[in-house]
């Protein structure tokens, strides 16, 4: 742990101008207000922000920031108050303490609900400050690396998972490579402790075998570019363990086809020499098409800059080089700490990059957006954490998308108002459906139309976050209308039932005993089935219930799948072309004179034409138990299909149906059938089956 002195001779090494005074009572605050408090560790809990406190000098931030790393869990954890902190150490300190802080109510929430109000608060707040994200990230990098101390497997398994889904890829997004980086190698340790281990120890053989051979290729790398004259600095690494595991998931690899493994970083004197290297090697070795990407002339939008192309080595073995300048390096490992810069003429010429992330108010869009926390948590990983594209208005203007991104994606990008009001586009000046996938480098026109309004069929294509959470507050905006007009028709019916005439007067009195807002508000309940006819009347007219027959409440009859969305009473019925399992997203399809059957949103049968109403629909949080079905490759030998019902006996899993769809050696293709729990059950017997030496590929159809 650091001392005193030692963090404050940090600051004053790149800020000799910091209040020194300041800084020592921080330190000393935070040790007093933890006082006897410990970690799971063992170690005092005032460690932790004073390690905090320590990464942020590592990125030379300035004392503010550092006093409110220092400072960030005295709010939570103790008895001191945001007002405190004000009075001792200034407003903009208790402001940065503010964003910072977990409210202590949030912990008290189910674990969905509590990971989306802290990231809701936490996006608001970054939103205002970028330096409230920064001390954030290094409060989750700190406990990461200490997570090994929690007995509590369950909790361990929580925060990784945590770490996974929003602070690696927060930090991914604003350049800060160096710290997703970790983040993902110690929650991927957490999450598939197997996986880890046997690619961490392949990795150790590979370093025992290799007989210097990263040094050799380094080497060879640097002369070739020492002759054409350009001085350079060459490095070599492994590969990222995460990275080789997420790769070898996503192609179905095993790790022995892995290939590029290894990964050079040539760091240049200037932009030019990262141009004259890469024609360097390009000459000197053979480059892998498709591989070679540009992103000092197009930088992401974190900032990050640099050349990526991959080359074929000797013996055909592929490596990726990355080239770039030291001053590109330093941004590309520490993203937005890095461009913070201090100048003495005080805060006024303080360089603040929080302007330049546009993406950040992406997200305040979609925090606006979302209405409950799982779309919350769904829309901004989307905006968070995807490959990019490039594609260009007819004037010019660059947009960065995700991979898979469609015009009508553009439009939201662009603004969200032209994508509410999008009804065709041109790509590169041809007329185009929708959904078509753009690609790099396309010019995207979007057709507008004055009355026009999001599908909620576009939910089957699009793929950014911001798309849709727009999408779904418009149709549930335009559900909302059209369930208050169902909703007015039967208060129709029911204020006939009660023994008096009912005038406006009547209905504003009823919307005051209900306790509700307004008549749109009532109507909506009375429409959604929110309130009970009895419960209306009543409200109507005090009393004239009296003597009623209590209808027969069948609430007690629990069913294993329940929807929400659905009039009660209204059969359905799961869609066997793409068997929907609790946790997918779903719209149901009604048709005249049919019950509603209930499709996956990216299901192919949404995209048929089908002439059906669309109802927007999820998942009762109870709802457990459907058939998924899986096609599983498997490699044709005695055992593999004796190992493939292993695998399903072990995550409890029930085969309802098995076929064999085709046989073409050395492989058999299976469709199976499974009854299954949720979503995440699913996935979890598919990650193991994909883990297996006996399967070549399992997918989800």
């Amino acid at each position: 742990m650091l001392r005193q002195y030692e963090l404050v001779e940090r600051v004053k090494d790149y800020d000799p101008d910091a209040d020194e005074a300041a800084l020592n009572r921080a330190y000393v605050y935070t040790v007093q207000k933890h006082g006897s408090q410990k970690r799971a560790s063992g170690d005092p809990y005032f460690s932790h922000p004073v390690e905090v406190a320590g990464l942020m000098t590592d990125l030379q931030l300035d004392q503010e920031t550092i006093m409110t790393a220092l400072l960030h869990d005295t709010v939570e954890d103790t008895l001191a108050t945001i007002e405190d902190i004000a009075d001792n150490f200034g407003p903009e300190v208790a402001r940065l303490v503010d964003g910072v802080t977990k409210l202590s109510k949030i912990e008290a929430m189910p674990e969905n609900e509590r990971a989306a109000e802290n990231l809701r608060k936490f996006l608001l707040a970054m939103s205002e400050d970028i330096r409230v994200l920064l001390v954030k990230l290094g409060d989750r990098l700190h406990n990461m690396r200490t997570l090994h101390f929690i007995k509590s497997p369950d909790k361990r398994q929580r925060i990784a998972r945590e770490t996974m889904d929003i602070y690696a890829p927060l930090a991914e997004r604003v350049g800060m490579y160096e710290y997703m980086r970790e983040m993902q190698l110690l929650a991927f340790e957490q999450l598939e402790p197997e996986a880890y281990k046997t690619i961490t120890g392949r990795l150790e053989q590979i370093r025992k075998q290799d007989g210097g051979q990263v040094d050799a290729i380094a080497l060879a790398i640097k002369q070739a570019l020492a002759e054409a004259g350009l001085k350079v600095q060459v490095k070599g690494r492994e590969k990222h363990p995460y990275s080789i595991w997420k790769k070898m998931a996503e192609r179905h690899l095993p790790f022995e086809q892995v290939t590029d493994i290894m990964a050079f970083r040539v760091i240049c004197e200037n932009e030019a020499d990262c141009y004259r290297a890469m024609g360097v090697l390009h000459t000197t070795w053979q480059f892998i098409p498709g591989k070679f990407k540009d992103y000092i002339s197009t930088p992401k939008n974190n900032g990050y800059r640099s050349i990526h192309t991959s080359l074929m080595y000797e013996n055909s073995m592929r490596v990726e080089v990355q080239i770039r300048t030291r001053e590109m390096h330093r941004t590309n490992e520490f993203g937005l700490a890095a461009h913070w810069a201090y100048k003495q003429g005080g805060p006024d010429h303080t360089i603040r990059p929080d302007g330049a992330v546009g993406w950040l108010r992406d997200l305040i869009e979609i925090v606006d957006a979302s209405h409950d926390p799982d779309e919350l948590l769904e829309h901004t990983r989307l905006a968070i954490y995807q490959d990019r594209i490039f594609a260009f208005t007819p004037k010019g203007a660059l947009f960065q998308l995700p991979k898979g991104a469609t015009p009508v994606d553009f439009a939201f990008a662009v603004h969200t108002d032209l994508g509410a009001q999008t009804v065709g586009a041109k790509i590169n000046g041809r007329h185009m459906p929708l959904r078509t996938v753009l690609n790099n480098g396309d010019v995207v026109e979007i057709i507008k139309g004055k009355q026009a309004e999001p599908q909620l069929s576009w939910l089957g294509f699009v793929v950014t976050g911001k798309a849709r959470a727009a999408i779904r507050r418009s149709v549930r905006l335009k559900e909302r209308e059209e369930v208050a007009r169902i909703g007015r028709k039967l208060f129709d019916e029911i204020a006939a039932r009660v023994p008096a005439k009912i005038g406006k007067k009547a209905i504003r009195a009823a919307i005051g005993r209900l306790e509700m807002e307004d008549e749109d508000e009532l109507m909506y309940a009375v429409g959604a089935a929110k309130i009970e006819d009895r419960a209306v009347m009543e409200a109507l007219v005090p009393g004239c219930t009296a003597g009623m027959e209590e209808p027969v409440d069948w609430s007690g009859q629990e069913r294993a799948i329940s929807i929400r969305g659905l009039t009660p009473g209204i059969a359905f019925q799961l869609a066997e072309c793409c068997h929907p399992v609790p946790g997918d997203r779903i719209v149901g399809l009604r048709q005249p004179g049919e019950g509603v059957v209930v499709h996956t949103i990216d299901c192919f049968e949404l995209a048929s034409g089908i002439d059906a109403d669309w109802l927007d629909l999820s998942w009762d949080k109870r709802s457990k138990g459907a058939v998924g079905r899986l096609r599983i490759t498997l490699y044709d030998r005695p055992g593999s299909l004796a190992e493939m019902a292993g695998i399903f006996a072990q995550n409890l899993a029930n085969i309802r149906a098995l076929e064999l769809a085709q046989h073409e050696h050395p492989f058999g293709i299976y469709d199976v059938d499974l009854e299954v729990q949720d979503l995440a059950h699913l996935t979890r017997i598919v990650s193991a089956l994909r883990a297996s030496d006996a399967i070549s590929q399992a997918e989800r159809i």
